[in-house]
């Protein structure tokens, strides 16, 4: 289902899995990267319609996967999601780079607008 496959980063499994369950319900594929290093990897050897990403990870962080995925592949839609508040420096990334934000705790509404939003 190419085109339809969306890159869901996240390094709580638990998080990821339910954000995948979410997508599957409105017939999108994703796949799961729990860091920004393997979700490059994957960026390069994939076809996704789309990023989610958390924000708050360790090693990379969800502001320097933003800034790295937007280098490489600029049309490509990115939206953040956090259940943090976004701090000032984070902030200016996020707003200048980001195709979307969603707070967490988020529900199936939020993702629906998501896609009917991007596609």
């Amino acid at each position: 289902m190419a085109g339809r496959e969306i890159l869901i980063v996240d390094d709580n499994p638990n998080m990821a899995s339910l954000l995948s369950e979410m997508l599957d319900v409105f017939d999108f594929q994703s796949k799961v990267s729990g860091d920004g290093d393997t979700a490059l990897k994957l960026l390069d050897d994939g076809d996704f319609a789309m990023v989610i990403t958390d924000l708050k990870m360790p090693r990379m962080s969800g502001t320097e996967l933003l800034t790295a995925i937007k280098e490489k592949h600029p049309g490509l839609p990115v939206v953040v999601i956090s259940g943090y508040n976004v701090g000032s420096n984070e902030g200016k990334v996020v707003e200048g780079l980001a195709d979307g934000f969603i707070n967490k705790p988020f529900k199936m509404a939020d993702i629906q607008t998501l896609l009917e939003r991007f596609f």
